[in-house]
């Protein structure tokens, strides 16, 4: 089968589209670097897009109808946006599934300590990384801290040009022979990656001095210093001594500047992210390369088809969840009943709802978990079997299929939904392919679409091809992405299937 190259199918128009969805997409990535961030940008963008938070709703008298647009987000983490259509939701949705979580790694619970003269914040990592590929890089911190009387500090540092930056040491090539030696698996282990955050030591000398002069020079502390003193029940002699020095001038600094304390960890979840905003890449400029694209590549696509969509027929859905690195565990996972439970409430702000209707509305439920595949890479050609393979620059990659060594952990599509698939998108010129990832018995991977393939819904995977796939700085082609909003615009207002 002949393949088409999406920068050859676009027309003028067309590519200059393109070109500003690729500029909107990159400022997407560059403010949300994180789940949390993610669902607040997009709270933020569905708002002045007509839609309304599905809570305010709760308690009113008023009945969604069509055309109606409303949004449900759980724990900051997760967001799901609905546009209402002229069709009974008993009949089924047109539903875009991605994920906003991306590799990383995540400070931990009790994580600052010193070592040596060097301030470090412990970290365990998060979804599959090749860990050597995260030492020796500007790294930067986001997240939240949150105190026990609920009061949230932001954090965010190491984006802005005058912020500082963090990193992970690596062992210089001068006395790497035995690490050299070792497997790629083993080069970094996970409990070296810990974050490198100060060098300056905090003394306070104040001697011998008497208890006044001791006061005196107390009150010119700033409050962050004297916590740091405090925290460890040190005075006279024992605050100039250099043990610990260095973890406390960085108590100091984040009671000064974050009015945060170091138990504060506790109910704290801040991530350690590659700094550095996403770039276009090529002499051609045809590609970006940014942190996180596995799989906000597909989710801001995704947000921006429902919110532009025209007028349609099955209500449209789009949603975007957490912890899919990690199997898509957890309350913010798509294994939770926050998707189902969501569904209820609208079906029954639409007056329609009962469970048989509830079931119904599932299993005749189209979706496109709209998830990344990993491109073709002719300096890594042994990984691949080439005629099946995704491609940067061949549009919208659909995988029929996913799972590992026998299709092991799959969703399966019919071939049915795919025949439908290609009828819509070749009305549209839409340039497509199909993939799998990686050669049999090599590649292979999940995504949320065996999840959500238990209510009897059709689903197939459609998504982005990604270069570097969770590397640190991930490659994909604009032509793609561009495609891809076309696609999940045209699914929203075309996919008619049902099971029931």
């Amino acid at each position: 089968m002949n393949r088409r190259n999406a920068w050859a199918v676009l027309n003028a128009k067309q590519v200059k589209e393109a070109e500003k969805f690729a500029e909107d997409y990159k400022r997407f990535l560059n403010d949300a670097k994180t789940e949390r961030e993610a669902v607040e940008r997009i709270v933020g963008d569905a708002e002045a897009a007509g839609f309304v938070d599905i809570r305010s709703l709760k308690n009113s008298r008023r009945k969604l109808k069509k055309g109606d647009k409303v949004y449900s987000v759980w724990m900051n983490k997760s967001i799901i946006l609905f546009k209402i259509g002229s069709e009974p939701m008993e009949q089924g949705l047109n539903i875009l599934g991605a994920h906003i979580d991306s590799p990383r790694m995540d400070v931990k619970q009790n994580p600052l300590y010193e070592d040596t003269g060097f301030a470090y914040l412990d970290t365990h990592y998060y979804g599959g990384i090749k860990k050597y590929q995260f030492v020796a890089l500007p790294l930067a911190l986001h997240g939240v801290i949150v105190k026990k009387d609920g009061s949230i500090t932001q954090v965010n540092i190491g984006e802005d040009e005058d912020d500082p930056v963090f990193f992970i040491s690596d062992l210089l090539i001068h006395l790497a022979q035995e690490q050299m030696d070792k497997k790629a698996s083993k080069v970094i282990e996970g409990e070296a990656l810990d974050l490198i955050v100060g060098n300056k030591p905090l003394l306070i000398d104040s001697g011998k001095a008497t208890e006044k002069e001791k006061k005196s020079a107390r009150a010119k502390l700033t409050p962050g210093q004297q916590y740091a003193l405090d925290a460890e029940k040190l005075e006279g002699e024992a605050s100039k001594n250099l043990s610990g020095a260095v973890k406390r001038g960085i108590l100091a600094i984040l009671k000064d500047n974050y009015g945060v304390e170091e138990d504060d960890f506790i109910s704290a979840e801040l991530e350690v992210v590659p700094a550095g905003k996403a770039r276009d890449a090529g002499l051609d400029r045809s590609m970006i390369l940014a942190y996180g694209q596995d799989d906000r590549v597909c989710a801001y696509p995704s947000f921006r088809a429902i919110a532009q969509a025209g007028e349609l027929a099955r209500t449209g859905c789009c949603i975007l969840v957490d912890k899919e690195e990690i199997g898509s565990v957890g309350a913010t996972g798509m294994e939770s009943r926050f998707f189902e439970n969501t569904v209820a409430e609208v079906m029954n702000l639409t007056g329609t709802y009962n469970e048989l209707a509830l079931r119904r509305c599932l299993a005749n439920s189209c979706m496109l978990s709209s998830d990344v595949n990993a491109a073709y890479d002719p300096q890594f050609a042994s990984a691949f079997e080439k005629k099946n393979a995704s491609y940067l620059g061949g549009g919208v990659a659909l995988s029929k299929f996913t799972g590992s060594r026998g299709k092991s952990g799959s969703n399966d599509a019919n071939a049915e939904y795919l025949a439908h698939l290609r009828e819509i998108f070749d009305a549209e010129n839409i340039t497509y392919h199909t993939a799998e990832l990686g050669k049999v018995d090599i590649g292979g991977g999940g995504t949320i679409a065996y999840i959500l393939a238990l209510y009897g819904m059709n689903v197939i995977d459609s998504g982005v091809s990604v270069l570097n796939m969770h590397a640190p700085w991930e490659a994909t082609s604009k032509a793609d992405i561009y495609e891809s909003f076309r696609a999940y615009t045209a699914f929203l207002e075309k996919a008619s299937l049902t099971n029931m």
